[in-house]
């Protein structure tokens, strides 16, 4: 009997609107340095590890101003050199900043609110595990989700990424559920199907393209859809 369904945020329940690798590149492009959405999104899965692994270090807000800027810089340099841009230091620090000093808007999906509002009808105790920082209680206010979730695990409180096992590990603790009382909905096959099934999950890859691959999980395209595997 399933009593607990974890869900991704980024990507599964919310979507950048513009795209992250768009926002970085249109902010480039105010700098002279043109590069394309699809390079800049190729390069942020690796660039996002290293600033997780960072903060794991240590907190970087937390640092001094000398050492919160060497890492802006390393977290800039790892997005736009791989991108392929020929940037200095400093030019990666001003891109960014520039980024961050406009923000980065989401929106919900149209079936998100309405999956969750029938998995809360049922009794379903729901969670978040995501590879994201401190911000998520933030996040699932601006999006109308905090009477929904019981439980948020992020990689940094956990210290770990998915898909290592401890983040969901830490979730099921968290929900008194074990892993065969689970279910995981993400959108990525390598982290989020993978990872759930490293600690003994069922994953659910949400598809809602159908672009993808014949993947050997539970596939959905649509979020309304996870009630029918409780």
């Amino acid at each position: 009997m399933i009593k607990a369904v974890f869900f991704d945020f980024f990507n599964t329940l919310v979507y950048f609107d513009p795209p992250r690798e768009k926002h970085y590149a249109d902010t480039a492009a105010e700098f002279g340095v043109v590069i394309s959405p699809e390079a800049v999104a190729a390069a942020l899965p690796e660039a996002d590890a290293w600033w997780r692994s960072e903060n794991f270090r240590s907190t970087i807000k937390d640092r001094e101003q000398a050492a919160k800027f060497d890492a802006y810089r390393g977290y800039g340099l790892r997005i736009l050199r791989d991108a392929e841009a020929a940037v200095s230091p400093e030019q990666a620090l001003q891109i960014l900043a520039q980024a961050f000093s406009v923000g980065f808007k989401f929106k919900n999906y149209d079936d998100s609110l309405p999956a969750l509002q029938a998995l809360k009808g049922k009794n379903i105790q729901m969670g978040v595990i995501s590879n994201i920082g401190e911000q998520i209680d933030t996040y699932l206010d601006k999006a109308g989700f905090t009477d929904y979730f019981t439980y948020k695990v992020t990689s940094f409180e956990a210290g770990y990424d998915k898909p290592q096992p401890q983040i969901f590990q830490l979730a099921l603790k968290r929900a008194c559920a074990t892993a065969a009382e689970a279910l995981f909905v993400g959108d990525q096959y390598d982290l989020d199907v993978v990872g759930a099934r490293n600690a003994g999950i069922t994953p659910i890859l949400i598809d809602r393209d159908g672009a993808g691959a014949n993947y050997d999980c539970i596939v959905i395209s649509d979020l309304s859809q996870v009630i029918d595997h409780i």
